[in-house]
């Protein structure tokens, strides 16, 4: 209940300064928390099946107490190569309720010169675009009806 209240970044709330970033890692971990709430029980590579949408995956990675890193994907196959996108690698950090997405397939939005007034900050310009995008799309994923629950099977690196 308390979630449905928490205020999502808002679409004109820009990057001023580290507090903002931070607020958008939280929110970060709200929404994967949502995706994931069983994370601590899962391992390996797991597949999350929905009806009318793409496969979307999730491989659990480097854990330590105060962070886990994991990669989740949609796998898109041709006849000769199977592709990962947006092949998100993100960092979960326990202690501070936080998400941080590391890096993903789609570069160009990472590369995206800066201008006006985050020509001074284009690390934390850099990060906002990286995470806003992260936000927006762990809700979409929730939209269609995706869940990574523990009891399911660990589907090894099988295509597709």
């Amino acid at each position: 209940m308390l979630l449905r209240h928490h205020q999502a970044p808002g679409r004109y709330q820009r990057p001023h300064n580290l507090g903002t970033l931070i607020s958008l890692y939280e929110n970060n971990f709200i929404q994967l928390q949502r995706l994931i709430p069983d994370l601590e029980q899962l391992e390996g590579t797991l597949i999350s099946s929905v009806h009318g949408a793409h496969n979307l995956y999730l491989s659990i990675g480097q854990r330590s107490p105060y962070t886990t890193l994991i990669s989740l994907s949609y796998r898109f196959s041709s006849s000769t190569q199977i592709a990962e996108e947006p092949n998100a690698h993100i960092r979960i950090y326990h202690d501070a309720r936080t998400v941080e997405l590391l890096g993903h397939s789609r570069k160009k939005l990472a590369a995206r010169p800066v201008r006006g007034p985050y020509q001074r900050m284009p690390e934390l310009h850099r990060r906002w675009c990286l995470n806003r995008f992260l936000y927006k799309w762990l809700g979409y994923c929730q939209h269609q009806g995706h869940l990574f629950l523990s009891g399911m099977m660990d589907c090894g690196n099988h295509p597709t």
